[in-house]
């Protein structure tokens, strides 16, 4: 009997946490940072992909570029050999796995036949009798990605933009396509801007275009992305 009703809340409490942890709607909230020095026209948008000594000859790596890539042509960034490309684009992306715990109370249904007025029931939760409380604890995972824009000639850094979002989902690929399209919305963005963006989630995996960012905030002003 005691363990039935354990099973009776447990089994709420995780379906709720796991709604909870997905965002409980339909969209995918990633935290912008970005730090712009930006002052390129269109006619110098040309670029080549950087590598680290680790990224070199990776099929990881080349599947990330290629979509940086596609959102810096709608940016009017045409990619060319490195030679001769004004620009240099570096990427970093990480993922860091945590734990989550949610305590819910739990109200026990009466032993005695009712029927109760659900606010005088002494077993709910008006009741004199306190409830019990069950936690649980959940895999949490934040995907990170950066992208650091750089003149080639000149080594000087032009544009460092970071996305970051949380999900249960412990896949990275899963994830990038949200973080490229929330790190390049609306690019440039101004120099120390921390915003929210907002992207519809699609069980297909495809990014979907109706993105909702929240208004950027001045630089040293806090924001948190909610998931």
């Amino acid at each position: 009997m005691k363990w039935e009703r354990l099973r009776r809340a447990v089994v709420p409490a995780m379906a709720a946490a796991m709604v909870l942890l997905s965002g409980c709607t339909t969209y995918v909230s990633t935290q912008v940072t970005a730090f712009s020095n930006w002052s390129g026209s269109d006619a110098t948008r040309t670029y080549a992909f950087a590598r680290t000594g680790e990224q070199q000859n990776s099929i990881e790596q080349a599947t990330y570029e290629q979509l940086v890539a596609n959102e810096l042509e709608a940016n009017a960034f045409r990619q060319t050999a490195r030679a001769s490309a004004h620009y240099l684009v570096g990427l970093t992306y990480s993922t860091h796995g945590d734990t989550v715990t949610i305590t819910q109370p739990v109200f026990y249904g009466s032993p005695w036949p009712g029927p109760y007025w659900r606010p005088l029931n002494p077993w709910g939760p008006f009741g004199p009798f306190p409830p019990d409380y069950v936690t649980q604890s959940y895999p949490v995972f934040t995907h990170t990605l950066g992208i650091r824009i750089s003149e080639r000639v000149s080594g000087k850094e032009v544009y460092n933009v970071t996305a970051r979002n949380t999900s249960e989902d412990s896949s990275l690929v899963h994830a990038m396509p949200y973080l490229v399209r929330s790190a390049l919305a609306d690019f440039p963005l101004g120099n120390g801007v921390v915003r929210t963006v907002r992207i519809r989630y699609d069980k297909h995996g495809a990014v979907l275009t109706n993105e909702v960012p929240v208004a950027p905030q001045p630089a040293g002003a806090s924001s948190a992305a909610p998931k």
